[in-house]
């Protein structure tokens, strides 16, 4: 399993996101609502432009509660958000995540290159249905 899934895992993600194959889990079956009758008019449709996705999840209210009483910088230091999800993160994980994002500086954990990856995770969660502020994807 990717550092990527593992930490969309941690957050809660499970059941919710494209699978190794790429397929993303079919959502539970609704009712179909009746056909309206003949003399009866059908209903507008309920506008969806300004409508959140059904998938999305706010990451940093998960975030938040999970960190309750730990004293970490998850908000902007990937070290911390991995330790905070309870995964190994060592230079040779953050290595590799910064090789599954798709990093092309040095992977010598420069602050730059933890920088980077901090961004990019939550730039990605949000890609994937993730309720992520602006604050943390720039």
């Amino acid at each position: 399993m990717s550092i990527f899934s593992k930490i969309m895992d941690a957050i809660s993600w499970k059941g919710t996101r494209p699978t190794q194959t790429g397929q993303t889990p079919k959502p539970a079956p609704t009712a179909t609502p009746a056909a309206p009758s003949p003399s009866t008019p059908a209903p507008a449709p309920a506008p969806t432009a300004t409508a959140a996705p059904v998938s999305q999840f706010d990451v940093e209210a998960n975030l938040a509660e999970m960190a309750q009483g730990k004293d970490l910088n998850w908000r902007s230091s990937i070290v911390d958000l991995m330790k905070l999800l309870g995964i190994d993160s060592s230079l040779a994980n953050r290595k590799e995540l910064a090789q599954e994002l798709g990093y092309t500086g040095a992977l010598d954990g420069s602050a730059e290159m933890n920088i980077w990856l901090h961004k990019a995770t939550m730039r990605k969660l949000a890609e994937n249905g993730g309720k992520v502020p602006a604050t943390m994807l720039d």
